[in-house]
């Protein structure tokens, strides 16, 4: 009895096995997966206009799940990017292994099946390591930061060092959650009591508070209140988010802080001797370098106000000196330093301000090589094609033609002169 249970769970685990390679190598399932990926294309382009291109490209192309809201529920609808791109990438090895095997006829094919690879591969550690910022400077400015498009931090700065100010920042992520943060460097622990992750600042009057605005006894927000307002996709606008956090050391409540990036001034407090500061703002990533700008220039075609060309003159010099020099970035040519790219992006405040992007993907060079891979597979196996039939053309114009109704005699003998 055991026998036969055991021949039959056998049985029934090499069939599911035969049927999961059947789907994986499955060019239905190449054909659905590639018209799903048009589908999200579609879906994606036409909600670009209500979400702006961040939040399209985190809500389909960045999940394993498309999710809408219906009410107050939130529904699973359309499978995401990753889930897309992990099974056409997993039916791309399943069919490359299994139904291809390596003959110098198939080269171009194998290359191009290993060029798409590499692109999928590309895109995922694309969304998993790319880092996008900006970078604002004003002509004579030097910065060695640039400040991120859409996240932001908590600050808290020890200044009390007048050669160094040590700086502690908390993702707004960890301040959104309202979970007490106790930090090392900290003498204190913070407790954030609201969170609004956009909201405008009005000055406290007498029917605010009445209204039952949360009271708040230090800095400036002693003197202002805060109105929610809706989160915005859009990428021409820009959200301000605000808290209010308490911060509490070994003897008790410090007080409460209104803390938002629309207040453009640090808060300063003492603590135990040492002076501190206190504030939200666009979240920076510290370069290894400073640059300063030297020059920004707008070039006009001439008689006509039609941009002809950006460019950026700026000193770069590294912390220990070992750097110092000019460089130029403008429209198509961007500087490549220490793994990150620097793009000439945009300008304001009449000309004299530039604005480049700053982007860290060490994945970059992926999509390149994928498609010099595709682009040599199609053109070896179009050629060897060509050849074969060019081959084929000749042998057939070097054999005679036999008349129509004619049949060809063979030769047994040498032929008489």
């Amino acid at each position: 009895m055991s026998t036969t249970t055991e021949s039959i769970r056998q049985s029934f685990l090499r069939s599911a096995l035969r049927e999961g390679r059947d789907f994986l190598v499955s060019m239905k399932l190449t054909l659905v997966l590639l018209g799903f990926s048009m589908v999200l294309v579609f879906a994606a382009t036409l909600d670009q206009v209500n979400l702006g291109i961040w939040a399209v490209q985190e809500k389909y192309f960045r999940s394993f799940v498309v999710y809408t809201q219906v009410g107050s529920l939130v529904l699973p609808v359309f499978p995401g990017g990753y889930a897309v791109g992990g099974l056409l990438f997993l039916n791309l090895i399943a069919a490359h292994l299994y139904r291809f095997a390596f003959t110098l006829r198939k080269a171009g094919l194998q290359l191009v099946h290993f060029g798409l690879i590499v692109l999928l591969v590309g895109e995922l550690l694309s969304g998993l390591w790319q880092r996008d910022a900006h970078l604002r400077l004003t002509e004579g400015e030097t910065k060695s930061y640039a400040q991120s498009f859409r996240d932001h931090e908590l600050v808290l700065i020890d200044t009390t060092d007048a050669a160094f100010d040590d700086v502690i920042a908390i993702p707004e992520a960890v301040l959104a959650s309202k979970r007490s943060i106790q930090h090392p460097k900290l003498p204190f622990r913070i407790q954030p009591k609201s969170y609004f992750p956009n909201a405008s600042l009005i000055a406290r009057t007498a029917s605010t508070a009445a209204a039952g605005a949360e009271k708040i006894a230090n800095g400036v927000g002693e003197r202002l209140t805060v109105v929610p307002r809706a989160y915005t996709h859009r990428p021409d606008e820009q959200n301000e988010p605000a808290a209010i956090v308490e911060l509490t050391g070994a003897e008790g409540s410090l007080g409460t802080w209104l803390v938002s990036t629309e207040i453009p001034m640090a808060q300063e407090f003492q603590h135990e001797g040492r002076t501190w500061r206190l504030t939200l703002r666009t979240h920076r990533t510290y370069l290894p370098v400073s640059l300063t700008l030297l020059k920004f220039s707008h070039d006009r075609y001439a008689g006509t106000d039609i941009p002809k060309n950006f460019s950026s003159r700026l000193r770069l010099v590294t912390p220990d000196g070992h750097e110092d020099r000019e460089v130029l970035i403008y429209m198509n040519n961007p500087l490549r330093y220490a793994g990150r790219t620097f793009y000439q992006a945009g300008f304001q405040n009449d000309d004299r301000t530039t604005i480049l992007q700053v982007v860290r993907n060490p994945s970059w060079t992926l999509p390149y090589i994928a498609c010099t891979l595709m682009t040599l597979g199609l053109l070896l196996q179009f050629g060897l094609h060509l050849l074969g039939f060019i081959g084929k053309r000749r042998a057939a114009a070097g054999t005679p033609a036999v008349p129509a109704g004619a049949r060809a005699t063979p030769v047994t003998g040498p032929a008489t002169p």
